[in-house]
Order: structure tokens, then sequence, then C-alpha cells
């Protein structure tokens, strides 16, 4: 099934949908691998992996454009993506929604910061009026080819202007045509109920490790009221971990033998990416001796 249909069938279902996060194409396929029926291309992986830098708006729209290509030719389940403010106004947001949308995306995620925006659990964070972003919502709808192509609104008022602001931009965003509502950083469980029980069309809750918003369990967010949960960071820091103590332990003993239990193995590893494939495509096109 095409992913953008997929999505939204499985949107459509009483089950939460589970979307972990991916900081490259790598990760992606660990998550489709392990047998997850979607994934999210996180900005604040994508800055880090990309960058090596925070999530504060440096990556660009091509740059963006370049990993949603890259996170959806490695899987064929939907790909979530980050679409930051959409990079600038509604001219712009325009042009991402086509881009993303050709590069094979199924949902993008437009949030209504002021750029330069950052990462939504972090201090600092600035809103436009909600009127400005509701007429960005509503031309990344009439931009997009598919209809089938989910168009996420996340507001993050919620950290400057409180938990009703919050509520009162995700109607307005929704009345604007938003297929997902994503209320960024509520603070408490009772907030969180509030947030899934004021909207007419899925509702996204975001777990961050270390972040605003409380942990809770998938079975947990469903009963809450939530339609997707994605894990943007989850990735991206037990990466890290694992690489600093890998390289820590090199240069303090001057070799990795002693780690190779925590490794995947060779074989393995070749398998995941797709190795067995090629091999395969190969021996199909291979020439023939005479």
């Amino acid at each position: 099934m095409n992913p953008r249909k997929k999505l939204r069938q499985l949107l459509n279902n009483n089950k939460i949908l589970v979307a972990p996060g991916a900081h490259d194409a790598l990760s992606a396929k660990i998550i489709e691998y392990v047998g997850f029926d979607a994934v999210y291309m996180t900005g604040y992986g994508q800055s880090a992996s990309h960058l090596g830098q925070p999530d504060v708006g440096l990556l660009t729209m091509t740059e963006m454009v370049s990993r949603v290509s890259d996170l959806s030719s490695a899987v064929d389940i939907p790909v979530i993506c980050d679409g930051d403010t959409g990079f600038g106004n509604v001219i712009n947001v325009i042009r991402t929604v086509r881009e993303y949308e050709k590069a094979g995306a199924a949902a993008i995620q437009l949030e209504d910061q002021v750029a330069p925006k950052k990462c939504g659990h972090m201090i600092g964070r600035q809103v436009v009026p909600a009127d400005e972003m509701a007429e960005k919502i509503k031309a990344a709808v009439e931009a997009r080819n598919d209809d089938d192509f989910v168009i996420i609104a996340r507001t993050d008022a919620r950290t400057i202007h409180g938990i009703d602001e919050a509520i009162e931009r995700g109607k307005l965003y929704e009345k604007a045509g938003a297929d997902v509502l994503f209320i960024e950083s509520p603070e408490s469980v009772d907030e969180m109920k509030t947030i899934a029980g004021s909207f007419n069309v899925p509702v996204l809750a975001n777990m961050v490790e270390g972040g605003r918003t409380p942990l809770l369990k998938n079975d947990e967010l469903e009963q809450v009221g939530y339609d997707l949960v994605i894990y943007p960071t989850a990735s991206t820091y037990i990466t890290a971990a694992a690489v600093l103590n890998l390289m820590r332990e090199l240069k303090e003993k001057g070799t990795t033998e002693h780690l190779i239990d925590n490794m995947i193995s060779f074989e393995d590893f070749n398998s995941l990416i797709g190795l067995n494939t090629i091999r395969k495509i190969e021996m199909e096109y291979s020439i023939k001796k005479a």
C-alpha cells in the first residue's frame, strides 16, 4: 500500500500509532526492521547527525528535503517528517510542502515558532501570531498534490502563553485544515487529557526523555486519548551514549576487542542494511558466460 494511504489508515485506527524518531537512514531501517508501522524524521536528530549542531533552526529546507529523501528511500513504512516552521512565510511553506511530498514524505509537521526555531522543550521559544500560522496551514493543505499527504500543525504556545491559548491555537489550525494536532510540551497528565479531548482530528503526543512533558507508556497515552506518539530524541541520545562509551574505551585500552559482545555482528549488520537483496540482484542481472 502507498505509504501515505497507509498512514491515513493507521491514524484512523483505534490503536495508537507509535513512530520512533530516526536521526538517519540507518536508524529508520532499524525502526522498520523491528516491526514499527511508521517512523518519525526528527529535526532534532537531523541537526545533530548532519551538522553536529543543536536544533535551533540551522538546517536549510534543501538540506532537510535531502534527508527526507534518504529516509523515505530507505524504508517502505510511512515517514512522518519534521518541517520546522516551513522555512519562512506562506510562500516558503508552499514550496516546502511540495518538495517534501516529492521527496517521499507521508506527512509534514509545521510549527508556529518564530524563526529561527528551537527544540520544543528548550526555553526561549517565541510564536508567531495565531492567524499567521493558520494561513500557513491553509496554504500547506492547498499546496499538496496528494490529498493523502498529512499536514500536522504544531503549536509551541504552551510554554510561553499557557495551555488555554495553546488549545485555542490548535482549534484555529484544525479549522484551517490540519489533519493532526500537536500541542507541544504540556506539563502534566491533566493537561495531556485536556489536549486529547479538545479536537476532532487525531492528536500527537511527543515523548522527549528529560523534557517538559511526563513520559507515559504507549498504552497510557492511548488511554489518555492520543492517536499518535513520536519519540524524537531516543535514538540520538542512545547512539551518542554508545559511541561515547566506545571511543572512551578505545582511547583508554587501545582496542575494541572487549566491546565486540556489545556490537551487532558483521553478518547481521549486512543483513539489516540489505546486502542479501543486493546479492540477489547481482545474480539476476549477472552476465552469464557462454
